[in-house]
C-alpha cells in the first residue's frame, strides 16, 4: 500500500470515527472494491487519460453516488487530485485500520463444506486469540481438495489441518 492511499484511509478513517459512521463508510468501501475486482475494466475506464477530470467525477458520482456522503467525498477528491489508482489501496487500509479499531481481524477458513453458524464463531475464538485479536471476521471458502479438516490464514499466518496436508507429510515421512 502506498503512502498516499495510507493518508486517504486514514482521513476517512477519522471522519467516519468522529461522525460514528465507520460500520456504514466500510461497508460501502468494500462494496466499491467488489466492484473494481469483478469489473477490471472500470479502473481502466478512470485511469484513462482520454477522460477529463469532470468526466471521471461523472463516473464516481453514477457508480457510487448511493455510498456514504464521506466516502464520495473522498472519491472525488482523489478524482481531482489524479490518485483514482489508489482506490483499492485506500480500501484496504481503511479496512485495517478499522479492524485494528475493533480489534478484528479478516481470516479466510478453507473447508470442504459451509462452516454452520456454531463453527465459525468456535473458529473465530479460538484463533482470534491465537493473533491477539477479540474476533475474526470469517470469510469461508469451500475447497474439496483438503479432503476434510480446514485451513485458516490470517493475514500472512497459515494454520493447516487439512486431511490432505496430512497426508502430505505422511508421505514425505514414508518416502524419506
Amino acid at each position: 500500500m502506498s503512502q498516499v492511499s495510507e493518508r486517504y484511509a486514514l482521513a476517512l478513517f477519522q471522519t467516519a470515527k468522529q461522525h460514528e459512521v465507520m460500520a456504514l463508510v466500510e461497508e460501502d468501501l468494500r462494496e466499491i472494491k467488489k466492484a473494481f475486482a469483478e469489473n477490471p475494466e472500470l479502473q481502466e475506464l478512470i485511469d484513462s487519460p482520454n477522460l477529463t477530470s469532470e468526466n471521471k467525477r461523472d463516473i464516481i458520482t453514477q457508480l457510487f453516488g448511493q455510498a456514504n456522503v464521506f466516502v464520495v467525498n473522498t472519491l472525488l477528491l482523489m478524482a481531482e487530485r489524479k490518485r483514482l489508482d489508489e482506490i483499492v489501496g485506500l480500501v484496504d487500509g481503511y479496512i485495517r485500520l478499522a479492524n485494528e479499531e475493533q480489534g478484528i481481524a479478516d481470516a479466510k477458513v478453507y473447508s470442504v463444506r459451509p462452516l454452520s453458524e456454531e463453527e465459525s464463531i468456535s473458529v473465530s475464538s479460538v484463533f482470534a486469540k491465537k493473533v491477539g485479536k477479540q474476533a475474526l471476521r470469517i470469510e469461508n471458502i469451500i475447497d474439496p481438495s483438503l479432503i476434510g479438516g480446514m485451513r485458516i490464514q490470517i493475514g500472512n499466518q497459515i494454520y493447516d489441518s487439512s486431511i490432505s496436508s496430512k497426508l502430505e507429510r505422511l508421505q514425505r515421512q514414508l518416502i524419506g
